[in-house]
């Protein structure tokens, strides 16, 4: 006997999340933009997500302010916000992949896990929309972030259009 296939929705609800609402742009930018590549399909730009709580940043460099561990539940949290401006724009169950996903954390000077940090958004992004949510990946060092967020994460994605 199959089993029966899950939507991205149904994975959220075994999971317990709820989604935030989808965070409005903090500057003179879109949240996401939709470039058609024909076939009924389009990549999603999905701008940089930064960690918050509600309206709070959560700010903090790692490891010296803010733990691996604290910066890995960040990092979810920006793929939260990902998957909130997915759903906004084109809803989560026209994900074909996530093709790419670009994280920065901000970083005291000789800390070399970023790579640590950023796999909590990633399994995310897999536990929810499955074999659609693997990608690849950028997981960069900074020493500074808007608002001094612990991390930025962007996106992009290959939906159905039609």
């Amino acid at each position: 006997m199959l089993a029966r296939l899950t939507t991205p929705h149904d994975r959220l609800r075994e999971l317990g999340i709820t989604l935030p609402p989808a965070p409005p742009p903090a500057a003179s930018y879109v949240q996401t933009r939709l470039v058609s590549i024909g076939d009924g399909r389009a990549l999603l730009y999905i701008a940089g997500q930064i960690s918050r709580e509600g309206e709070r940043v959560l700010s903090g460099s790692c490891p010296d302010e803010v733990s691996v561990e604290e910066a890995s539940r960040r990092a979810r949290q920006c793929a939260l916000s990902l998957l909130s401006q997915i759903e906004s724009a084109v809803g989560l169950d026209t994900v074909v992949e996530i093709t790419q996903l670009i994280g920065l954390v901000l970083s005291a000077d000789g800390f070399g896990d970023q790579p640590k940090v950023m796999n909590a958004a990633s399994d995310l992004l897999v536990e929810v929309l499955g074999a659609a949510g693997k990608h690849t990946r950028v997981a960069v060092g900074t020493n500074a972030l808007p608002f001094s967020a612990t991390v930025e994460i962007a996106a992009v994605a290959v939906v159905r259009t039609g």
